[in-house]
């Protein structure tokens, strides 16, 4: 069975709800992006839901765990890896799911914690 042939349910974490199913010819990994009716968002965490058939367990869906991306200005490939907010503070996760601990919903424009990197 290929990751086309399994319904791939989008859940938003904040606010919680459910954005739909779909077909996907891929298997997205957290951290990566995912485009949904015109709506850019980051998957946080991928979960497979399985079911038992004829005394064995198959995998019957994939659950993607999602929030809405920053714009593209916010996000930067740094080091060969996505990174949200300003790379150049030192309080930056480098990540492309966590801007930072001191501020992490942003923006990093005028952020009163900003130190830059020696």
């Amino acid at each position: 069975m290929t990751p086309a042939d399994l319904p791939t349910e989008l859940h938003l974490v904040n606010p919680r709800q459910v954005l739909g199913q779909v077909y996907l010819d891929w298997t997205p990994q957290p951290g990566s992006y995912l485009d949904h009716q015109g709506q850019t968002y980051t998957v946080l965490e991928r979960r497979h839901r399985y079911q038992l058939r004829a005394g064995r367990y198959q995998l019957n869906k994939i659950a993607l765990y999602v929030q809405t991306a920053p714009e593209d200005g916010e996000r930067r490939f740094v080091n060969g890896a996505w990174v949200i907010g300003d790379s150049t503070c030192i309080f930056n996760a480098q990540s492309p799911i966590l801007r930072c601990a001191v501020n992490p919903r942003g923006p990093c424009q005028d952020c009163p914690s900003y130190q830059a990197q020696l």
